[in-house]
């Protein structure tokens, strides 16, 4: 499944921004994540529109699967911060402790999460979860 947004759609990650000033363009490839925490907000949304490749590209190539495949019979639909350490543009690695929301079969279920990630020829990658 993929769901696609307008620019101005309200961004999946609950940033408060619309998709076209915050994840879209790291989606597009226009842009690339300057922290870690704008990676797994980007992530997020992958999951939310159903773009597997992204979510491959993001991927630390020493853990990234080979294939991914979403279920889509899940509505992600909410994310909440709840801490980052390290993870800025001056950084090569990062932390960033997170709930994510969705609903599966009709009931509303949580994820949470410690997520490492680390830079990768300057670019932020997903390692996986503590």
């Amino acid at each position: 499944m993929s769901r696609s947004l307008s620019d101005v759609d309200r961004c999946p990650c609950t940033s408060g921004v619309v998709f076209g000033d915050c994840c879209g363009p790291l989606l597009a490839g226009t842009r690339r994540a300057g922290t870690a925490q704008a990676l797994m907000r980007s992530r997020f949304t992958a999951f939310a529109v159903g773009d597997a490749d992204y979510l491959l590209h993001s991927w630390h190539p020493g853990t990234r699967p080979r294939t991914l495949d979403l279920d889509d019979s899940l509505d992600w639909y909410r994310l909440d911060i709840h801490s980052a350490g390290g993870g800025t543009p001056f950084e090569k690695t990062g932390d960033v402790e997170f709930t994510a929301y969705y609903c599966a079969d009709g009931r509303r279920e949580t994820l949470r999460e410690h997520s490492r990630f680390e830079r990768v020829d300057g670019e932020w990658k997903y390692v996986g979860a503590r």
